[in-house]
């Protein structure tokens, strides 16, 4: 189900040898691109690359080769007194979403929570709270996900005398390599199933944590490690929830680079540069988050053919790069498809994430109901809209809307699904085990999107 790509292997295991462990007191406030495409059409204007300098460099990006592959912005953004959040972006074609760092301050330093690339200028933002909290004690891998393991690993050798934990799921496909391959360093230590009769970890009694595990299929698995921080009432999630708004994440619209994956999707025709105008960034946007969730949206034309791609080549030195390639058009009832789908910001789950859920519906029950137990007044995922304002009974009623009383309903029209249901039926059926709760279904039935 996840792509791995080992592409860096080598490179990723090096770095700092581990130091002595530290033994740290209360920390006191003020103490202290890819491989080229084949017909170089990912070239950016010279313009936009103006504004990303050496700071967010990031040369470990082959382990991954996706957007914004070496230039990896990061934006720090305090949530609530001792959290704060570190946001850069992840992405193909301009389909760029954020990906999300959260620190929170503890009783003896730091946690780290889904770390995200070291470059210097997220390392230097880590290092105002480090001088200011005392340093980084615990780093949490929460997630088997190809995303955010090639970049734990480089992370966690930054700061070898920090305790490293990872979900004890970690794989490769297609070839099941040791974690070591993965970038992973030799004192990487499993994450315990719970905080419930864990033992001595390091956040005892400051924080709970609970992990879920699904095997979707052979070969595969997946991990997600809620970790809830009583102080401050928050709740980290990594991918089995998010939310979204018409409004674009404040990362893809931090400088002009980013901004301009939003303003390429903005486009009708496959020659047209738009101008930037808020309104064309929450187009763009709107259009990004239909292609992440269903990949063939319901209010979208698809043509996969060679004619986009011929128009494209002709067309080299389009200024936003990919020759203009524009192999979707959009019907008139995009902007309904879009606001079923958000539901005004109300938390959701990714469709494709929807799906591996539904092969573990009894572990997908056990986890929630222990998180539901848990007294937080927002949470954070690692993609999208942070944080959701949000407690308990929202959170239950997101899986509840999805899969109680035995179904697998999108909150969404029904067209959107069917690409995905396809697939599920068809490609996938080789690798996924079968749902008891059957395949994908929207919500909201036929929603006359193609109309």
């Amino acid at each position: 189900m996840r792509l791995v790509v080992l592409a860096a292997a080598s490179a990723l295991r090096g770095g700092p040898s581990r130091r002595a462990r530290r033994t740290v007191c209360r920390a006191k406030p003020g103490t202290r691109r890819a491989a080229l495409a084949a017909f170089s059409l990912t070239t950016l204007p010279t313009a936009a690359r103006a504004d990303i300098g050496p700071d967010s460099q990031y040369n470990l990006w082959p382990a991954l080769p996706v957007a914004p592959y070496s230039r990896r912005k990061t934006i720090r953004r305090q949530i609530k007194d001792d959290v704060w959040v570190f946001d850069q972006i992840i992405g193909i074609y301009y389909v760029h979403v954020p990906i999300r760092m959260t620190v929170i301050r503890g009783e003896t330093g730091l946690l780290v929570y889904a770390p995200v690339a070291p470059t210097k200028e997220c390392l230097s933002l880590l290092e105002e709270l480090i001088q200011q909290y005392g340093p980084v004690q615990t780093i949490i891998l929460p997630s088997v996900a190809v995303e955010h393991k090639v970049l734990a690993g480089p992370f966690a050798r930054r700061f070898p005398s920090a305790d490293f934990y990872a979900t004890d799921k970690q794989y490769a496909f297609p070839v099941n390599l040791p974690s070591s391959f993965l970038g992973l360093p030799p004192w990487t230590q499993p994450l315990p199933a719970s905080s419930r009769g864990a033992g001595a970890v390091p956040w005892a009694g400051e924080f709970e944590h609970e992990v879920l595990r699904v095997k979707p299929g052979v070969g595969s698995d997946y991990q997600d490690a809620a970790f809830y921080h009583r102080p401050t009432q928050t709740l980290l999630i990594c991918d089995a929830l998010y939310a979204c708004t018409e409004e674009p994440p404040a990362i893809l619209q931090s400088c002009p680079e980013y901004v301009a994956g939003l303003l390429f999707h903005a486009r009708d025709r496959p020659e047209e540069v738009p101008a930037d105008t808020p309104e064309n960034r929450r187009k763009g946007w709107r259009r990004i988050i239909l292609y992440a969730n269903y990949f063939i949206p319901g209010a979208a034309v698809a043509d996969l053919g060679p004619g986009p791609v011929v128009a494209a080549l002709r067309q080299p030195g389009y200024p936003s790069g990919w020759g203009g390639w524009l192999p979707f058009q959009w019907r008139g009832t995009e902007l309904r498809d879009f606001e079923q789908f958000a539901g005004g910001g109300k938390p959701n789950i990714l469709p494709i994430i929807q799906i591996i859920l539904a092969r573990g519906p009894e572990a997908l029950e056990a986890w929630v109901g222990a998180i539901k137990g848990w007294d937080f007044k927002r949470v954070v995922p690692a993609h999208l809209d942070a944080p959701l304002d949000i407690g308990p009974a929202e959170f239950a009623a997101t899986f509840d809307q999805a899969f109680g009383r035995g179904k697998n309903e999108v909150r969404s029209c029904d067209e959107d699904v069917q690409f995905l249901r396809r697939a599920e039926e068809g490609p996938l059926n080789f690798s996924v085990y079968r749902s008891p709760l059957g395949t994908l279904r929207g919500a909201a039935g036929e929603c006359g999107l193609r109309a």
